[in-house]
Formats: structure tokens, sequence, C-alpha cells
């Protein structure tokens, strides 16, 4: 019982920490790279952390906990976008706009979302914003093929899998 206190106050200060606008960012060499490493991302010790409500009731106030795999692989996969925010405790993370150098018209942003503890497809939502340059050099909305969120989707989950089943084999 002590033990879920502990955890218990451990969220708490880190929810409240995170009310004073930090952003998690990306180490230099990953950002706007077009193809970082995985686990470029120092936030492990709150990836540690995201299964503290997942033993039911959850902890209110609007906080869902995700799943750990799915938020870690999250992060892997989107490695070569800098993010602009990520909240364990909501399940959201979010990319900020980014071009590749073979083509600099164009730029993405992606926004994931880990809705559930459970390592599903239906834990997980991605959202894929596309842009390009106008005649006039401003950034216009474009579409995004249809296939590319699911894609994305396919990579994380597949990642979430990898590590679930490397942390069994460790254990």
């Amino acid at each position: 019982m002590s033990q879920l206190r502990i955890g218990a106050a451990l969220a708490m200060a880190v929810a409240l920490a995170g009310c004073g606008g930090t952003v998690t960012e990306p180490k230099e060499d990953a950002r706007n790279s077009g193809g970082g490493a995985a686990g470029n991302y120092e936030n492990s010790r709150v990836t540690d952390m995201l299964d503290l409500g997942a033993g039911g009731g959850g902890a209110g106030g609007g906080l869902t906990p995700v799943n750990r795999h799915l938020w870690r692989a999250s992060l892997d996969t989107l490695s070569y976008l800098p993010l602009a925010s990520t909240d364990p405790f909501t399940g959201v993370i979010a990319t900020d706009w980014a071009a590749s150098p073979d083509a600099p018209n164009e730029r993405f942003k992606v926004t994931a979302y880990v809705r559930s503890p459970e390592l599903t497809a239906q834990a997980l939502q991605v959202a894929v914003y596309r842009e390009v340059r106008d005649e006039a050099g401003a950034w216009v909305t474009a579409p995004v093929a249809g296939a590319t969120a699911r894609q994305l989707e396919d990579a994380i989950l597949l990642r979430a899998r990898q590590l679930k089943l490397g942390e069994r084999q460790a254990g």
C-alpha cells in the first residue's frame, strides 16, 4: 500500500511539474534529420511511470493510463521529427513541423494519441498533417495520402510488440 502512495505522489509531482510548460525535446542529432535512430528521446523515466494507474480505476481528473510500450514505440517511431510536446498522462505526442532535405517545399507534423493501457490497435490513433509552399512562399494545407497515418500506426504497433517481447525475454 505504501508503494501505491509513493507512486501516486510521484505521479502527481511529475504532473504538476508538467504544468510549467516544459517541452520534451529530442537530441540535436535527431532534429529534421529525416531518419534518426530509435530511442533518441530522453524520457525513459516518464515511460517507466506510465503504468502507475493501469491497475484499475484510473487516476481521475481526465488522466488516462497509457500503454508504456505504445508510448515508447510512438517516440521511437517518430524520432525523426522534432517534438513539440508530450503528455504521458493524457497520451498525446505532438511533433513540430519538419521538412525533408529532399523536399524542402513540403513539411509534415504528426500527432499520436495513446488512448488505453492495453496494447491494441484501438489504443492508438495517429493524425498526419501536411503543408506545401505556394508561389508566394506561404505554407498552405495540403492533403495527406490516406494510408500514411495507417502506415505510421502499423509501424508503432510493430515496435510496441517488439518492446514487449524484448521485455519478456529480459525478465
